[in-house]
């Protein structure tokens, strides 16, 4: 899509929906009313990314995701205040040594082409994820199980080899598919599907304009309830600048602020009046990572000198602009397995000239690094759009030439970057994050045996002990036990340093005023997102519900 900085055609231009009502841009509710719930509307989301596959067994990047959450249902799923609750299954049974598991489906689900949902598509997805050749990343939650049977229509269960304590939070993200569509098929290659998904969940799939844009429609079958707002656009913006332009020109309903639009033009009067800012915690940082089969990164004497050098302060005052915390190893602080004692390496160029000397570097009398003649060189790769990154690239590129590096800055559309180079291993270092799950288990992300393409270990990091202690936190129940593991963990990874772990930025979401019924807790708020409402006077698109 073409960048345009003032938005004031008609969307229908743009997306198959109605005119929008002119004085609905500029009216919002009165909170002191109480409102009914109401069905209608339409809510255009800006995201600076472009979905790579829609397949959620395949998919490995958080826009992908954020389509099929909507589109797909899971067996459980996490509630507002983050415990596990039944979703597809309305109840489950764990066996007292936690080997055998068995859920009961709810009745009466269908897909969105109205064919019904059993335990035999539960075991198809299993399979599905299970199948050595399936290009997935999470085939590692549940090579566990010995096998599975689905018992009856609506009873299905698994056994597995032995006690694994992230079994109910790994069912719980396994998105279930239909049978009736891909059984039979190689799934890596059923474009159909993997384009045009069909799932169970609130929001039936409608188009996929790629670059432009991804819309969805209520699933006005589905087993909550029909969802209240109708249909849900996601417009690929890749300039968040471009992106809050639009959004004050009525073109946009919501997005993801940066931390200068937060604080600033997010902060006066007449955005205010339009929009609800919401902030809050969540399990998500940033990072520097080096390509460790690279041998400039192979010592980590040189990662600690780049982590020294880094003033990771500096980045939280100035890209967060305080609106987040220093990084300390892969856990954040929401996480329960966060250690309450953790503290980032000190910013310290001195100290890190010193350890380049130890491991062999001079300077020549221009003052770069210099290490068997050749200078210490080498190119930082991140995504297109999201600001923050890009001004972390920067800055650190200026604070490692301090001390003698030559970097230099690729920034990449996110589909290429993840095909062409993340996934292919073609990069010397990213800067990219991580949004974490609730349980604590990363064995996706630092197990040796995670490093091939399409797997989530793409630094190519092994450290014998860290992958003891990452099969041994998922054999243990007992909390305090794996409390004490994970925290070895984050120990031992920060200080192996394969990343530099950057921040931990606050989420930043700014939503129409219209937009009713959002209730930030534990999860944030998009737990309830089928409840949200806009009253029938204020919407925008109102002839779209008959």
């Amino acid at each position: 899509m073409k960048r345009i900085a003032l938005f004031t055609v008609c969307l229908s231009l743009l997306f198959p929906i109605a005119c929008a009502r002119k004085t609905a841009q500029d009216s919002v509710p009165d909170l002191s009313k109480n409102y009914p719930s109401a069905y209608g509307d339409t809510l255009v989301q800006g995201t600076i990314a472009d979905p790579a596959i829609l397949n959620p067994v395949l998919a490995s990047d958080s826009a992908s995701h954020e389509v099929t959450g909507l589109v797909f249902n899971g067996l459980l799923r996490y509630d507002k205040d983050l415990n596990l609750e039944g979703e597809l299954a309305e109840r489950w049974d764990v066996s007292a040594d936690g080997k055998v598991i068995t859920f009961h489906l709810r009745k009466n689900i269908t897909f969105h082409d109205g064919q019904p949902l059993t335990a035999q598509d539960v075991q198809f997805t299993l399979e599905t994820y299970l199948n050595p050749n399936v290009k997935t990343a999470y085939r590692s939650n549940y090579t566990s199980i010995a096998k599975s049977q689905a018992l009856d229509d609506y009873t299905f269960r698994v056994w597995y080899k032995e006690p694994f304590s992230p079994a109910l939070q790994s069912l719980a993200g396994m998105a279930i598919l239909p049978k009736h569509l891909l059984g039979g098929k190689d799934i890596n290659t059923a474009d159909d599907f993997n384009q045009h998904p069909i799932g169970s969940g609130p929001y039936i799939f409608k188009s996929w304009k790629r670059t432009e844009s991804v819309t969805l429609e209520a699933n006005p079958n589905y087993f909550e309830g029909r969802p209240c707002i109708q249909r849900l656009v996601y417009r690929v913006i890749p300039d968040m600048s471009v992106q809050f332009l639009e959004m004050q020109n009525g073109a946009l309903d919501t997005m993801t602020l940066t931390p200068n639009q937060f604080n600033r033009e997010g902060s006066q009067k007449a955005f205010l009046n339009r929009f609800n800012k919401y902030r809050y915690s969540s399990p998500q940082y940033t990072y520097l990572g080096f390509n460790l089969k690279n041998p400039i990164f192979q010592d980590v004497r040189v990662r600690k000198a780049m982590a020294l050098a880094i003033n990771r302060q500096a980045l939280v005052d100035s890209v967060l602009e305080g609106l987040g915390t220093i990084g300390t190893g892969p856990y954040t602080p929401t996480s329960w397995a966060y250690p309450a004692d953790a503290k980032p390496l000190p910013y310290d160029p001195e100290a890190a000239k010193q350890l380049l000397k130890e491991a062999g570097f001079t300077y020549s009398p221009a003052g770069k690094l210099m290490k068997d003649g050749k200078p210490f060189t080498f190119t930082i790769l991140t995504n297109q759009g999201n600001l923050n990154r890009e001004q972390t690239a920067t800055i650190i590129q200026s604070q490692l030439k301090a001390i003698g590096m030559d970097v230099q800055i690729r920034i990449i559309a996110w589909t290429s970057l993840l095909s062409e180079f993340i996934n292919k291993r073609k990069f010397d270092a990213l800067i990219m994050g991580w949004s974490l799950g609730v349980d604590p288990d990363l064995y996706d992300i630092w197990h040796s045996t995670k490093i091939g393409e399409f797997e989530f270990n793409v630094v190519s990091y092994a450290n014998p002990k860290v992958d003891q202690l990452l099969i041994e936190g998922r054999k243990t129940f007992d909390p305090k036990k794996r409390i004490a593991i994970y925290r070895q963990v984050h120990q031992l990874i920060a200080a192996d340093l394969p990343y530099v772990f950057l921040y931990v930025p606050d989420s930043l979401v700014a939503m129409h005023r219209r937009v009713l019924n959002i209730k930030p807790e534990k999860a944030g708020i998009g737990y309830n997102f089928i409840k949200w409402f806009v009253p029938k006077e204020f919407q925008k698109y109102p002839e779209q519900v008959q």
